[in-house]
């Protein structure tokens, strides 16, 4: 919490319909990845680690990688110790990526506008941020129920 009773967090933009708000301390990096894909890897190596990737902006209109600076983003999350991956990426599209201090006095709740794999749904000005349920995510990961390509199909469910 900040000083002025505020709470600094991390947004993600996933996809054009999907911003997350997660706290500083679920991330671990952000990632450059330099490549000539359109698409994230379904992997990455990470400080000796490999990591899944998930994609939930695939197939939409938010580009994954800046055709400037060929180069797109992924973004590691630390996962629940004793869970079958102990870190997981998502992929960064779009504009949008930053830290916003979130004032609960500011926000309005949005319980009818939480998508798949959210535990809650706020507007703060004009934006509509999804609280992302990490512990779940993990857990499809490390099951095998959620990979870049299944998190693809949720996304165009959303549509």
């Amino acid at each position: 919490m900040n000083q002025n009773g505020a709470y600094a967090c991390i947004v993600l933009p996933c996809s054009a319909s999907r911003h997350w708000v997660l706290p500083q301390a679920c991330l671990g990096e952000i990632l450059t990845l330099a490549t000539g894909d359109e698409s994230p890897p379904p992997e990455i190596s990470w400080r000796g680690e490999q990591v899944p990737v998930i994609d939930f902006g695939a197939g939409g209109e938010a580009r994954w990688r800046d055709p400037q600076t060929g180069s797109g983003l992924i973004a590691v999350l630390l996962g629940r110790e004793g869970e079958s991956c102990r870190f997981w990426g998502v992929a960064v599209r779009g504009t949008g990526l930053g830290v916003a201090d979130l004032d609960g006095e500011e926000m309005e709740d949005l319980p009818d506008a939480v998508q798949d794999y959210a535990s809650a749904a706020f507007r703060l000005q004009e934006n509509v941020y999804q609280v992302p349920d990490l512990l779940a995510i993990q857990r499809a990961i490390g099951a095998g129920e959620l990979t870049s390509g299944e998190a693809t199909h949720v996304h165009q469910l959303e549509q």
